[in-house]
């Protein structure tokens, strides 16, 4: 197949290149920078693109936005996550609609879509809730797409839970304060946070690209999802550390500004739709997830 793909240089959508060059698609990505070889230009914020790069698509995956780790007190860093994120899902989404044949479109999201819910298990049907910064993102995120979906392209929303490796956020900051014996439940340790591997989070996405019978909101998540406690205590274990410290949510509420719901918050989600479709997560707990993200 033919894919064209923004935000292939992030952490994740290089990644999935890898993997979509290893199963043998012809890949393309969307640069800001002047074009190389298999490679498009493209100015999202200018409204700028090519539409033949459209036009010569399969599929089309969109991963681009400005980083999550950030300033959580700060206005700028609010305004640009959520513009970097809504502006290239709609530009894209315009461009799919405005195409003779319509390429499916996997959209980036986040898990934040439900909102604070407690020990509710939340698939993919369940609506979304709460005013958190995050969830509303998540929200006007996947509003983007709509032109798209009016059109009948094949939409995918990859609402994306923390995909933890040791190279990057959050787990590299956390393997730091661990090792260091700094480790620790947040607030009482009972909410669910929902986490998937790299490895998992990659043939997820390229099952889905591969796959024109799925289409709709789809969680990428590990099946089974953790409290933050049994995170926290699994984590200890394999780094060989005690994990006594505890953070009071009455701390952490203002230390965290906006991202405090993501740490405090409880999101049980399950991948209902791809395990209805049969598809085999390599990770599918906690304690496999983290052991093979600190490998």
């Amino acid at each position: 197949m033919r894919i064209l793909i923004a935000g292939a240089s992030g952490f994740l959508g290089s990644r999935l290149r890898t993997s979509l060059d290893r199963a043998g698609h012809d890949v393309t990505t969307l640069v800001r920078r002047p074009a190389g070889a298999e490679e498009v230009q493209w100015d999202p914020y200018a409204g700028t693109l090519d539409p033949a790069a459209i036009e010569n698509a399969d599929v089309v995956i969109n991963l681009a936005g400005s980083p999550t780790l950030g300033n959580p007190h700060s206005k700028k860093w609010a305004e640009e996550l959520l513009r970097s994120r809504v502006t290239t899902t709609r530009v894209l989404a315009d461009a799919i609609a405005a195409s003779t044949h319509r390429p499916a479109f996997l959209a980036g999201n986040g898990i934040s879509y439900y909102g604070d819910r407690g020990e509710e298990v939340l698939p993919e049907s369940a609506p979304t809730s709460g005013d958190a910064f995050l969830t509303e993102v998540t929200r006007q995120w996947q509003a983007a797409t709509k032109s798209a979906t009016d059109a009948g392209a094949r939409v995918c929303i990859l609402r994306t839970a923390p995909v933890l490796d040791r190279q990057s956020a959050p787990l590299k900051q956390l393997l730091l304060l661990f090792k260091a014996g700094l480790g620790g439940k947040l607030a009482g340790g009972d909410q669910y946070f929902p986490i998937i591997s790299v490895r998992d989070w990659v043939a997820a996405v390229t099952y889905l690209a591969e796959h024109d019978d799925v289409s709709g909101p789809v969680n990428l998540c590990c099946p089974k999802t953790p409290t933050n406690g049994e995170f926290t205590e699994e984590l200890a274990r394999l780094v060989h550390r005690p994990a006594f410290l505890g953070v009071p949510g009455a701390v952490l509420r203002p230390a965290a500004g906006r991202m405090a719901p993501e740490l405090l918050g409880s999101v049980r989600a399950v991948p209902a739709v791809l395990t209805d479709e049969g598809f085999r997560f390599a990770d599918r707990d906690v304690a496999e997830v983290l052991r093979t993200a600190i490998a």
